[in-house]
């Protein structure tokens, strides 16, 4: 098991200073990175709209004069 823990902790120790040094990060994703972060920018714009109807909604109710259940509105 001792032998087992070493060799992992070797394996891992190496591979870290090989992952650092690789330039994978250099093309900076391409096409599609800007393409994600422009999608989830649309689904935040987009869901601003709704938002604003929900508050007017919840503001509407919370200051509208309150009505008995009994009356009727003739």
């Amino acid at each position: 098991m001792k032998t087992t823990a070493i060799a992992l902790i070797a394996t891992i120790a190496t591979a870290t200073t090989a992952f650092g040094a690789s330039g994978a990060a250099i093309d900076e994703g391409g096409f599609l990175a800007p393409l994600f972060l422009a999608f989830g920018a649309a689904i935040v714009a987009f869901q601003t709209v709704p938002a604003i109807m929900l508050m007017g909604s919840m503001l509407k109710g919370l200051f509208s004069p309150k009505v008995e259940e009994g009356a009727t509105t003739h």
